[in-house]
């Protein structure tokens, strides 16, 4: 199972919108076959295990591993859990139930009904753990959400800005922090800033010093303040615009009209899970990270301390948790808080 693990995780952000998933066929305690998913769209993980197996007889009396319930529904591809049961194979190690409606338990029960030897719940946490992504946005209809923001010493997330003061982010860490961030941002589906964010830092909002998949860019722009020459309406990639006003859809930036009121954060998540945007990596600023802390509108949050201080300026959101961890960045320290409500 653990080898199951690893091989989901090598498909890491290319699968969306389905989860990452990683299987071994095992022949008296040797592994025989392995494979995974590795993108919508594609042979699902089993399909690939037991095509790898060079001796196709040896399957009648293998146990399959698969960190993931086997579908049970025709979609894009065919169902695992009846090729598993075409190919005979009497036993089959699960991770973890997939909550998807379509198959939440249906392809235990398929398997079982046809005499097969199922087992489940074997490193279920760690199973679960992987794909928090893909078991949020069907549980509870919303993305999962990742703060992210950098703070000073001293407290603050800005310095105090005038008129005079160039559009530009101020830089709290260091390029090895930055490279991090953008190794995060190839891992999500999309990336968020709110109005003042997007105003004064001017950010490009995509992966630069990593390689990997660009999120679908989000911005807030409640009143159609923004000014068009910033690098978030440049047309190099998808972008998203929630305002009040209605706005006619331009050079890869679709304007969303959404009711600025108490049910706001609702009303923006549900478009997104409409959207199927499995995941939102959120980066500022500070009053719109607070206001979603406050109204328990997240799941992780990433705060980077930099050694350097402001004096006065933005004060950093401030969380409350005792499920937290702290590693450091080459001079930087990380913390990292996780949500259980």
């Amino acid at each position: 199972m653990q080898r199951c693990l690893q091989l989901a995780q090598k498909a890491f952000g290319n699968t969306y919108t389905n989860p990452m998933v990683g299987s071994v066929v095992v022949y008296k305690d040797k592994i025989i076959g392995e494979g995974y998913h590795k993108k919508c769209g594609e042979a699902h993980a089993e399909v690939n295990a037991i095509n790898s197996v060079k001796n196709k007889d040896l399957l009648k009396h293998s146990t399959i591993y698969v960190n993931l319930e086997p579908c049970a529904h025709q979609g894009r591809t065919p169902a695992c859990s009846r090729l598993i049961i075409q190919k005979e194979i009497p036993n089959v190690v699960i991770g973890c139930v997939d909550t998807f409606a379509k198959v939440a338990g249906k392809g235990i029960e398929m398997m079982r009904a046809s005499g097969i030897n199922v087992k489940v719940g074997i490193l279920e946490k760690e199973a679960k753990e992987i794909n928090k992504r893909f078991f949020t946005f069907h549980e509870k209809k919303r993305p999962y959400i990742i703060l992210k923001w950098a703070r000073t010493i001293d407290g603050f997330i800005d310095f105090e800005r005038t008129e005079n003061t160039p559009i530009q982010p101020n830089w709290i860490t260091d390029d090895f922090a930055r490279m991090l961030v953008h190794k995060w941002r190839t891992k999500e589906a999309s990336i968020m800033v709110a109005t003042n964010t997007a105003e004064k830092d001017n950010p490009k909002l995509n992966v630069r010093d990593w390689f990997g998949e660009q999120p679908t860019r989000i911005v807030i722009d409640r009143t159609l303040r923004l000014n068009k020459y910033l690098h978030l309406f440049d047309g190099s990639q998808k972008t998203l615009v929630f305002t009040e006003k209605k706005q006619k859809n331009l050079n890869n930036v679709e304007y969303i009209q959404i009711a600025f009121n108490q049910n706001f954060y609702k009303a923006l998540f549900k478009v997104l899970y409409d959207k199927e945007i499995q995941s939102v990596f959120i980066e500022g600023g500070a009053k719109f990270l607070q206001n979603l802390i406050d109204n328990n509108y997240w799941d992780e949050a990433r705060e980077f301390i930099g050694n350097v201080k402001f004096l006065k300026g933005v004060e950093a959101p401030k969380i409350k948790t005792q499920e937290n961890t702290q590693e450091n960045i080459l001079g930087n320290k990380l913390y990292l808080y996780k949500n259980n409500n």
